[in-house]
């Protein structure tokens, strides 16, 4: 696990753009798949990252997770990632149809997915975030899709917010090549924390716990509670 820390909102985009470019790079030949997260952290970050030089013509990007709402609806995903992330990649993301069911539409994507990714033995890079519960993706603590093992995407009803969530899954996060969390913010403090140092089985510790591998991008105000001394602060 590598957790590396910036000083300020501004400094976590910029760095984790150039991180997550390099990461890119890596794939010298063949298409690049690049799973998004959804939120307020990564904005400034995919406006960053839309400014690298990478051959976006073999990128396919692809979203961690959406919300149940039509693509040009303000809390989409979607909506976020055509936004800010304004290159010319291959979008794939969730069908919405208001006479649809959020499982059908994810079993869909789910195949999708599986196109997509192939021959490889799962994703390439996944972006992820947290919430203040822990939770990672749409995979909230409590929920069924906690317990999916089969599909690589699956409707989830999250109660606390009577809503619902389209996510992947824990088995397709830990088949990935490389999970970056993005983390920022005072209120994400403690919840991180309880996934760095912590022992209880919340969300995002058992995806990261699993990972093949794991880099944790956050700011000084998330890493606030933070106890231990092996982390790398960066001053740019």
């Amino acid at each position: 696990m590598n957790v590396i820390i910036l000083p300020t909102p501004d400094a976590l985009a910029r760095y984790a753009a150039g991180y997550v470019a390099e990461e890119i790079r890596r794939y010298e030949t063949g298409r690049v798949n690049l799973g998004l997260a959804g939120g307020s952290t990564p904005k400034a970050m995919y406006q960053h990252l839309a400014d690298a030089d990478l051959e976006w013509d073999r990128i396919d990007v692809w979203l961690s997770d959406e919300r149940w709402v039509p693509a040009d609806h303000e809390d989409s995903n979607a909506n976020l990632a055509r936004t800010h992330l304004d290159a010319p990649a291959a979008f794939h993301f969730p069908t919405y149809d208001s006479e649809d069911h959020p499982h059908a539409a994810a079993a869909a994507h789910s195949g999708q997915l599986r196109t997509l990714i192939g021959d490889s033995p799962g994703p390439h890079i996944v972006l992820l975030g947290i919430g203040d519960d822990a939770h990672t993706a749409s995979l909230f603590p409590g929920t069924d899709a906690l317990e999916h093992d089969g599909e690589a995407y699956v409707a989830n009803w999250v109660e606390s917010k009577q809503v619902w969530r389209l996510t992947a899954t824990i088995p397709l996060l830990h088949a990935a090549d490389h999970l970056i969390f993005l983390v920022s913010g005072s209120e994400k403090a403690a919840a991180l924390a309880a996934i760095l140092e912590g022992d209880q089985p919340l969300p995002a510790k058992s995806v990261a716990d699993g990972a093949k591998k794991v880099t944790w991008l956050i700011d000084e105000a998330a890493a606030m509670h933070l106890k231990t001394t092996k982390l790398t602060r960066l001053f740019a």
